[in-house]
């Protein structure tokens, strides 16, 4: 294994064995984003990211080079999506707009509320849900505007951890409570959205293998993630607001 404290060739060598690296990353990265993000944009970044870490790189770190890379890798990849804000203000508007229905829901019906049951509090036909959830692919669990200050409505799901955690976003996400109700929040999907959450978070699968396995078509999968990402969402900002009373 070269290391980054030699000669320039070193260098070279380093970034010429790890460019499939970026490759790879990049690609899973985009299966989890939506359409409009360019795998080129996400390549270009990465490589930057690999070269950072050739400069940065050395014995004393006590890490292979790969596992040191990726994380510098991933994230220049993530900054540029953050400089790009990827997810559309309309989208982020719509997928509020589903946690606000589906915790009301939940509030009123005791259980996890149903496709057509969220539609019609929506005031929307069934169809045109689905579509709106196709159109969230890449609505994640946490979001940038989650660490700001305040969110647009003046609160968001980490207010109780952020708290916990003295307003440091990162030992909030660490913390044993916000890991807790994440559990939590998870153990309560219906079963199908467990079951998929499994598949794509746990054993890595891409929405084409996830269809395969669930004898779905890969847009219904992508519905359905979008649709549990709303769930774990206004599940756990409710537990926010209960927790913090």
């Amino acid at each position: 294994m070269y290391t980054a404290s030699g000669k320039s060739d070193q260098k070279d060598e380093l970034l010429t064995q790890h460019a499939q690296l970026v490759k790879k990353l990049a690609y899973q990265l985009k299966a989890k984003l939506p359409p409009s993000v360019e795998i080129d944009d996400l390549i270009q970044a990465g490589m930057m990211g690999l070269l950072d870490a050739v400069n940065r790189y050395e014995d004393s770190h006590g890490a292979q080079f790969e596992t040191y890379a990726a994380q510098r890798i991933r994230g220049a990849m993530i900054d540029e999506l953050r400089s790009a804000d990827w997810l559309p203000r309309s989208v982020r508007k719509n997928m509020r707009d589903v946690e606000t229905a589906i915790n009301q829901l939940e509030q009123s019906l005791g259980r996890p509320p149903t496709e057509g049951e969220v539609a019609k509090q929506l005031n929307l036909p069934l169809d045109e849900y689905y579509d709106m959830l196709g159109d969230c692919s890449g609505h994640q669990l946490l979001h940038y505007e989650d660490f700001s200050d305040s969110s647009e409505n003046g609160d968001h799901f980490l207010d109780r951890f952020l708290q916990d955690a003295k307003g440091d976003p990162m030992q909030g996400m660490l913390s044993a409570a916000f890991k807790d109700a994440l559990i939590e929040a998870i153990d309560d999907l219906p079963e199908r959205e467990k079951i998929l959450m499994g598949l794509y978070y746990e054993q890595e699968l891409n929405l084409k293998e996830i269809g395969a396995v669930m004898n779905v078509s890969e847009s219904r999968v992508c519905q359905l993630h979008s649709q549990a990402i709303a769930r774990l969402r206004a599940n756990m900002k409710e537990q926010s607001w209960t927790g913090a009373a």
